[in-house]
């Protein structure tokens, strides 16, 4: 029968009722707001905020497991300020669908084996095969207002250990799309970890914190409502193989391999790696680039998290080191000094933790990045002061060169030192780079350099000197293993006026650390530029590719900061190409970049509110030839570099007129109903 009204009908008739019965409650709940500007319920109606309480919080509360093996498990729902919901959502806004699974550590492993399992059958190869599961054709039992009690299907063998570790976990969704919320879709899951027998849990699965993995990927999901690696690891077992290609799903593996992606030698050799998922859905992870270096274990394994197994990295076994090295046979010995390795056992017996010398058959060693070995004496660049900087006058430098130590590096032990003069910090639309690897040195480091090139005589405002360079060293010198290795130091950016007016530094609108929380130590152009603030001394309004993109391939691409950067980051989602020719006239394709956050947490690089509007006054347009628009105004510029399609473009166009410039914050100023953070938010 169909009901009488819906059910949006029945929450508003309730609405009265609801709101004298739980006034108590109500009150009684926390005044702290539970949404942030970038929560699209924090820009709702506030009485329908009030009314739906958006959020989800799942908490399981308890375990057990009966003597014929039956389980369950009790757990509570509620809103972020604690107030109970009704799974079925009829005294509370919004129905929640919860699932569970069920898991164990065997003793003497230590991994998780799932109680709750399935078989699944490829329509393609024919082939079945187990896969962990949640349960499916238990019963819930409401035990309390927001409390259930869900019983199984699945039973634990009546012979099961009471003695192993064991764990339950839970994924919830709420739907509040009718609630007109902007499809809003709530999401949370939780473990709960017990021994069946009363004992305290000492075995546990604790590699890898969520926190560590949302560093990156803002936040962590997969299957749309699994979001932290306590639940992912119940399922991603060593039992758990997709059918359709062979790939266990085991999670070390499935990991190791996805993050590896273009670089794994059986892609490299033509042969994709691809996991077939709900419904045939083919994720293809060959193109996948790790941003810290893959050899980088520390990026995920990260110290100091709290993490219990946070040096499992250091234990090698064929499963988890033959995910990335997956052309190693170890059943013959090939591509592994032709030996065979049957068992993990011996494992360890090459591949100690760390050795003696980097570059080993060390765990540490092996994976040692060379830019970061310990054996380099470091290179510390200091700028001391700028004289004669004024405008119509060639700037003469003071800095010094020095190792980490404090001593001295001759400049000609450097391999390149270079000074980069630029201006105005208001946005840079001039700069010059110099050799200053002649400059004059004293015995403690400090040198001088005088610029060739003169400050234009119409210069206004702050101007900047940047430095940087490395010297060339070899590790390992006279070995078998020696390799040559640029020394780098971190460039240092000084800031000076040409005028006798108040030195202003340029903004700052993101932060190294941001960038590093997925790069870990962010550097390019030969390991030269390592600090944002050397970055855009180059890459400003006026830069293009045009000095090293071949005659065919014109017209120029900008590489102006803003645009570039959201453009790499963009990535697969442009709707046109973003290719940028380098030094050699080598092509930098940027449409194949996969981003791992979500590109409206604008935050996640962005600081000091940089990336509201408006921007502040006196930026310049952007030179834009191969764009939809050339020039680009400075906020066009931005935002066109997420916002690709030609309907974005028209619409930035129609908004900004040469007289008056562009009329953006109309719109989508702080204050306004087409906000940046607004219609940005989650």
């Amino acid at each position: 029968m169909q009901p009488l009204i819906s059910a949006t009908s029945r929450f508003r008739l309730a609405i009265a009722l609801i709101a004298v019965i739980g006034a108590a409650v109500l009150l009684s709940s926390s005044d702290t707001p539970v949404f942030t500007q970038k929560d699209k319920a924090y820009y709702a109606d506030p009485n329908l905020v009030n009314f739906v309480r958006p959020g989800l919080v799942l908490k399981i509360l308890s375990a057990s497991i009966d003597p014929d093996g039956t389980i369950k498990a009790r757990f509570r729902i509620t809103d972020p300020r604690g107030l109970p919901l009704d799974r079925e959502g009829i005294t509370t806004p919004g129905t929640v669908s919860v699932r569970l699974t069920a898991a164990y550590i065997p003793k003497g492993q230590t991994q998780y084996v799932a109680y709750t399992t399935r078989v699944q059958t490829s329509p393609i190869t024919r082939v079945s095969a187990v896969q962990a599961y949640f349960d499916v054709g238990g019963t819930f039992t409401k035990v309390g207002e927001g409390e259930y009690v869900y019983t199984f299907a699945t039973k634990a063998p009546r012979d099961f250990d009471r003695t192993a570790t064991h764990s339950i976990g839970a994924w919830a969704a709420r739907d509040l799309t009718e609630f007109d919320l902007q499809s809003i879709i709530n999401y949370d899951d939780d473990v709960y970890t017990w021994v069946p027998d009363g004992s305290r849990v000492t075995v546990v699965r604790d590699v890898i914190k969520t926190s560590t993995c949302n560093k990156c990927h803002d936040p962590l999901s997969a299957h749309d409502n699994r979001r932290s690696m306590e639940l992912c690891v119940l399922c991603h077992t060593p039992q758990t193989v997709d059918p359709d290609t062979g790939n266990t799903q085991d999670m070390p593996v499935l990991i190791h391999k996805i993050h590896m992606g273009s670089q794994l030698p059986s892609v490299r050799a033509g042969k994709p790696y691809q996991v077939i998922g709900f419904q045939q859905r083919v994720f293809d992870y060959s193109t996948v680039v790790f941003p810290a270096d893959a050899r980088n274990c520390i990026a995920c394994h990260e110290q100091g998290t709290g993490a219990a197994q946070a040096d499992a990295f250091l234990k090698p076994s064929r499963a988890a080191c033959g995910s990335c090295h997956d052309n190693v046979n170890f059943a013959t010995g090939e591509n592994h000094a032709n030996l065979p390795q049957l068992t993990d056992n011996m494992c360890g017996t090459c591949h100690v933790p760390q050795g003696e010398l980097e570059f080993d058959l060390s765990v540490l060693g092996a994976h040692t990045i060379p830019r970061f070995s310990r054996d380099l004496p470091g290179v510390v660049f200091e700028i001391l002061r700028v004289t004669d900087g004024s405008a119509g006058r060639r700037p003469t430098v003071t800095f010094s060169v020095k190792e980490r130590g404090g001593k001295p590096i001759p400049l000609a032990e450097m391999t390149r030192v270079a000074l980069v003069l630029a201006g105005p910090t208001t946005d840079y639309s001039t700069y010059v780079v110099e050799d200053a690897s002649r400059a004059t040195c004293a015995t403690d480091g400090t040198c001088t350099y005088t610029f060739n090139a003169t400050i234009p005589a119409t210069a206004k405002g702050t101007w900047a000197v940047g430095i940087e360079g490395y010297r060339t060293m070899y590790l390992l010198a006279g070995t078998r293993r020696e390799r040559t290795v640029r020394d780098a130091g971190a460039n240092k950016v000084a800031y000076f006026s040409v005028d006798g007016s108040r030195v202003e530094p340029r903004r700052q609108v993101v932060s190294l650390a941001k960038c590093n929380n997925c790069h870990f130590s962010f550097s390019i152009h030969g390991d030269n530029r390592n600090q944002i603030e050397q970055c855009v001394l180059c890459h400003n309004p006026t830069m293009t590719d045009r000095a090293v993109r071949p005659a065919a391939q014109m017209p120029a691409q900008t590489i102006d900061m803003r645009h570039m950067i959201h453009r790499i980051h963009l990535g697969e989602r442009n709707e046109y190409e973003y290719t940028v020719y380098g030094r050699g006239s080598v092509a930098y394709d940027y449409t194949h970049v996969r981003y791992s956050a979500d590109l409206r947490s604008c935050d996640r690089c962005h600081v000091n509110n940089s990336e509201r509007l408006p921007l502040r006054p006196n930026l310049l347009p952007v030179t834009s030839p191969r764009t939809l628009i050339d020039p680009m105004g400075p906020a066009t510029a931005a935002c066109l570099g997420c916002h690709t399609s030609v309907a974005a473009a028209a619409h930035a166009l129609t908004n900004t007129s040469d007289k008056l410039g562009e009329a953006c914050a109309a719109c989508h100023g702080a204050n306004s109903e087409f906000s940046v953070q607004r219609v940005h938010a989650r």
